[in-house]
């Protein structure tokens, strides 16, 4: 463990109103624990920031003793990134603040906002943007990944709805990002990730929405997944926007509302999301159900915010957790039968595969409009890994990459830099495809020292040898 002089942890200590936690105190353990139970870093202090005025002195400290730096918003990210092992690690779980501006249908969001905290304050007043699906992830984060859930067929991603973003350099000055200002740096903090400064503030447009839409799970028994995807691969390709359903293979959880005898089997679920009245969601549902003979159902109107929090109990934090991804442009036969296969053999009662459809608006967007690139997609697959003890460590994340491999022959290309793991770090130069240039340039520009680096890298003059 790195140990800095006393003197200038006490230097910084007085030149900040917030706190700094450092290894021999009491809160370490709990403040340098996050989501994935598989990271086990250990900064050399931790900065939890009071306001905007923290961030420009705990930046130019770690650039001036040449710290490693990271930025800790909801700590959701499944690679761990949010952690600087053996250095500094600034802290937005004290700002959390989420204002809404009604008559202009305009969030300011602080970046320790979770999810929670924005549909909170945004349903108060019925409105809404596309976020994730677990209420515990983090908006920073989810944001300069990209972003996309229930909301995205209709309004888009998270970043297609950013307005502008406050932003810290890697030299300390506070910068305003929009259309407006610094036109470049917006764009690369569409979908580049933490590579270009930190975020300490976030304007989003909103749009009208519930507070109460139709939505729910139908649960299908396991034999008749093939039948159903084919079904849903039709359906999905001219469903309203309005509506957006989600495929999840898993072991069925102990549901109230599923007979005794299914749980724990495997079974295909359709999470089932429409943003509008009550009689034509039943009508949507009542179609679907006509895919099989579902082992049962629990569908019907509930606020926006509960049902963005439906999926939580199967996503709490302290498991440990590897994922794989890919992009799709259809759902082939061939696709199907890949999934129907590895899903016979989920290897841990907590592991899932899912297929969520990001089709519709988000598609109509240019690639090059921002730094998230892949707007040909219109369905991601997550292989979510995720069990209990670590002896099982290795079973798991060979499984989980034995489906990657297999599905990939079907897959659009690209990758979604927010579902990346540690170890495809190498990988990032294909995820952002013909924008990659473009951000290197930008990076360069921007954090030409890459100091910020703990994210999916865009390193700054790659071809620097040749």
């Amino acid at each position: 463990m790195l140990h800095l002089e006393k003197k200038l942890i006490e230097e910084l200590k007085s030149t900040i109103a917030g706190t700094i936690i450092l290894p021999d105190d009491p809160t370490y353990n709990k403040a340098r624990t996050i989501w994935n139970g598989m990271i086990d870093k250990k900064p050399a202090l931790i900065v939890q920031v009071a306001d905007t005025q923290d961030v420009p002195v705990a930046v130019n400290f770690a650039r001036k003793n040449r710290l490693e730096l990271s930025v800790l918003g909801g700590g959701h990210h499944i690679a761990g990134n949010s952690l600087a092992e053996n250095g500094l690690t600034i802290d937005f779980s004290n700002m959390k603040k989420v204002q809404v501006d009604p008559e202009k249908r305009r969030a300011y969001v602080e970046p320790g906002a979770t999810l929670a905290d924005f549909d909170k304050a945004t349903q108060a007043h019925g409105l809404a943007t596309p976020t994730g699906i677990n209420s515990t992830t983090g908006m920073a984060g989810l944001t300069l990944g990209g972003g996309f859930g229930w909301l995205t067929r209709q309004y888009g991603l998270t970043v297609d709805n950013l307005v502008s973003a406050d932003v810290v350099s890697a030299g300390g000055k506070a910068i305003k990002a929009s259309e407006e200002e610094n036109p470049d740096l917006f764009w690369a903090l569409r979908g580049g990730g933490g590579n270009f400064g930190v975020v300490t503030g976030f304007e989003f447009n909103l749009h009208n929405m519930g507070p109460e839409v139709f939505a729910g799970l139908m649960v299908f028994p396991f034999h008749q997944a093939k039948n159903v995807l084919r079904q849903y691969n039709e359906f999905s390709q001219s469903a309203p926007r309005e509506l957006n359903v989600w495929v999840v293979l898993r072991h069925a959880p102990p549901l109230p509302f599923l007979p005794d005898d299914v749980h724990g089997k495997m079974v295909l679920v359709l999470a089932i999301f429409y943003n509008g009245e009550a009689d034509k969601g039943e009508k949507l549902v009542d179609f679907l159900r006509g895919f099989g003979n579902p082992v049962g159902e629990h569908t019907g109107m509930q606020p926006y915010t509960q049902w963005q929090q439906a999926f939580d109990p199967l996503l709490t934090p302290g498991l440990r957790n590897y994922w794989k991804s890919h992009n799709f442009e259809t759902v082939t036969d061939e696709l199907i039968g890949s999934l129907v296969k590895f899903a016979g053999t989920i290897p841990s009662p907590h592991t899932e595969i899912f297929l969520g459809s990001i089709s519709g608006l988000q598609n109509e967007i240019p690639a090059e409009a921002t730094a998230y690139p892949l707007r040909h997609a219109r369905y991601i697959m997550n292989v979510h890994g995720r069990w209990e003890d670590e002896s099982d460590d290795d079973r798991l994340i060979g499984w989980a990459r034995e489906v990657y491999n297999a599905t990939k022959p079907y897959a659009a290309g690209g990758a979604y830099v927010n579902f990346m793991t540690e170890d495809e770090n190498n990988a990032v130069a294909s995820a952002y495809g013909a924008n990659y240039e473009r951000l290197v340039v930008l990076k360069q520009k921007f954090d030409p020292e890459n100091l910020f680096h703990m994210n999916q890298n865009i390193k700054p003059k790659p071809m620097a040898s040749t």
